[in-house]
C-alpha cells in the first residue's frame, strides 16, 4: 500500500523516484485535505452562494453587500497577530486543523440560520457567522505555508496545491451548473451544499491532524516581526507584485455586467461556472509551472489578465458583448489568469521564506494584500461609477504592472 502511495505521489509530482515514503505520505493528505477544503470553498461562495441565501432570507441589500469584503479582508487581516501563535507551537499542524474545524462548525452555523432566521437577524447572523470562518480560514493559511516547507519538497509544492485546486474544481464545476440550470432555485438544496461544505472542512481536519511534522525546537517569538519588511527587498518586491495583482481577484464580478448582463450564462452562475472550469484546466499545469519558475508564472498570469480584461472591453465597446456566450468565454481565460496568480504567490513566498520565518512572511504578506485589497477594491469601487470598461480597463493596467514587476523578483525554485 505504502509504495502505491509513493509511486502514484511521484507521478503526480514528477519526482522521478527520489521521494521518500513519508513526503509521500504528506504530500498525499496534503492534496486530499486541500480539495475538500477548496470544494467547501465554492459551495460556500460569498460572492454567489451566501449572496443569494442573503436575499432569500431577506437580509438587506447593505448586509449582503458586506459578506465579500469579510470574507476576503477577514481571511487576511488577521494574520499578523496570528503569526506569534503559530510560531510558538511546536506542532503547527494544530492550527491548520483547528482553522479547518472553525470553518466546519461557522457553515454549520450558517445552515441554522438558514433554517431559523429572516431579514435583519439573518444577515446580522450571517455576517457573523462569515466572521468566524474568515477568522477560522486566516489561521490555516498562516501556518499553511510553513507546513508545506517542512513536509513537502521545493520543486513539489506546486503539483500538490495544483492537483488539489484541479481535483476540488470538478466537484464545483458539477455545483455551476445546477445552479445555471435553475435546479437549485429553493433554498433546501443550498442549505445540504453548505451543510456538505461543513462536513468537508471537519473531514480534513480529522485528516490533516496526521500530517507527520517534526517538531518545532526554536525558540517562540509571539511578538510582531517586521523584520522582513524592513530588511528585505525582495520580500517588498514580491507584496507589490502581488498586491497589484489582486486585480484578478477583484475584476470578474465586473465582466458580469458588460452586455446588460442579461444572460443567465453572464449572470453569478456563469462566474463560478468559468472559475471553476479555470481552476480545473489550470491548477496544475501552473502548479507545475510555478515549481519550475513562480516568478515567471506571476509575468504570464499579470499578461494573460492584461490581455483579456482588454479584450472584454473590447467586446463590450463593439457590441460582441451581447452576444451569449462571449463574456463567459473571455472570463474564463481571465479566471485562468487567476489561478496563475494563486499557484505562483503561494510557490514563490514559501520557497523565498528562511525556514524559521515562514510563518511571519506569511503573516505580512496576507496582512499587506488584505490592506491592499481593501484599497483596491475601493479604486474598483469608485471607477464603477463610470462603468465596468472604465473599471476592466484600470484592471489591465494594474495587471500589466504587476506582471512586468515580476521579472525584477529573483529566481528561488533553484536555489
Amino acid at each position: 500500500m505504502q509504495s502505491q502511495i509513493t509511486d502514484s505521489y511521484e507521478v503526480l509530482t514528477d519526482a522521478d523516484g527520489e521521494v521518500r515514503d513519508r513526503e509521500a505520505r504528506n504530500g498525499v493528505r496534503h492534496m486530499v485535505s486541500l480539495s475538500m477544503t477548496k470544494v467547501a470553498d465554492g459551495l460556500i461562495d460569498p460572492k454567489l452562494v451566501l449572496s443569494w441565501l442573503a436575499g432569500t432570507l431577506g437580509a438587506p441589500a447593505a448586509m449582503t453587500g458586506l459578506l465579500v469584503p469579510i470574507r476576503e479582508a477577514g481571511a487576511l487581516l488577521p494574520q499578523i497577530a496570528l503569526a506569534g501563535w503559530v510560531q510558538s507551537m511546536a506542532h503547527r499542524k494544530w492550527a491548520w486543523v483547528l482553522g479547518s474545524a472553525g470553518q466546519g462548525i461557522a457553515a454549520c452555523a450558517i445552515v441554522v440560520i438558514a433554517l431559523t432566521m429572516e431579514g435583519v437577524a439573518a444577515g446580522a447572523a450571517l455576517c457573523g457567522a462569515l466572521a468566524v470562518l474568515a477568522l477560522s480560514r486566516a489561521a490555516c493559511s498562516v501556518s499553511y505555508k510553513d507546513l508545506l516547507g517542512k513536509t513537502v519538497q521545493k520543486t513539489r509544492r506546486g503539483a500538490v496545491t495544483g492537483v488539489a485546486g484541479s481535483t476540488a474544481s470538478i466537484a464545483v464545476l458539477v455545483f455551476a451548473g445546477l445552479l445555471i440550470s435553475g435546479l437549485l432555485r429553493d433554498v433546501t438544496p443550498v442549505i445540504v451544499a453548505i451543510a456538505l461544505a461543513a462536513g468537508l472542512w471537519i473531514a480534513a481536519a480529522t485528516l490533516f491532524s496526521r500530517l507527520e511534522e517534526k517538531a518545532s525546537t526554536e525558540t517562540a517569538d509571539t511578538s510582531v516581526d517586521l523584520t522582513p519588511l524592513k530588511e528585505d527587498g525582495q520580500f517588498r518586491l514580491f507584496i507589490a507584485v502581488r498586491g497589484l495583482l489582486t486585480v484578478t481577484a477583484l475584476a470578474p464580478p465586473y465582466f458580469v455586467l458588460l452586455g446588460g448582463g442579461q444572460s443567465a450564462l453572464q449572470g453569478l452562475g456563469a462566474l463560478l461556472l468559468a472559475s471553476a472550469a479555470a481552476a480545473f484546466a489550470g491548477s496544475y499545469v501552473w502548479g507545475r509551472l510555478s515549481d519550475v519558475s513562480s516568478r515567471k508564472v506571476l509575468f504570464l498570469s499579470g499578461l494573460l489578465a492584461t490581455g483579456f480584461a482588454t479584450l472584454a472591453v473590447l467586446a463590450e465597446l463593439t457590441g460582441w458583448a451581447t452576444t451569449a456566450w462571449v463574456i463567459p468565454v473571455i472570463l474564463f481565460f481571465f479566471m485562468l489568469s487567476y489561478q496563475g496568480v494563486r499557484s505562483a504567490r503561494s510557490v514563490y513566498l514559501v520557497d523565498m521564506s528562511p525556514e524559521n520565518a515562514r510563518s511571519s512572511y506569511a503573516a505580512l504578506a496576507n496582512t499587506a494584500i488584505g490592506v491592499l485589497l481593501l484599497v483596491t477594491g475601493a479604486v474598483g469601487g469608485l471607477l464603477a461609477l463610470a462603468g465596468p470598461v472604465v473599471s476592466l480597463v484600470g484592471f489591465a493596467v494594474l495587471s500589466l504592472i504587476g506582471g512586468v514587476l515580476a521579472l525584477r523578483l529573483d529566481e528561488v525554485e533553484n536555489g
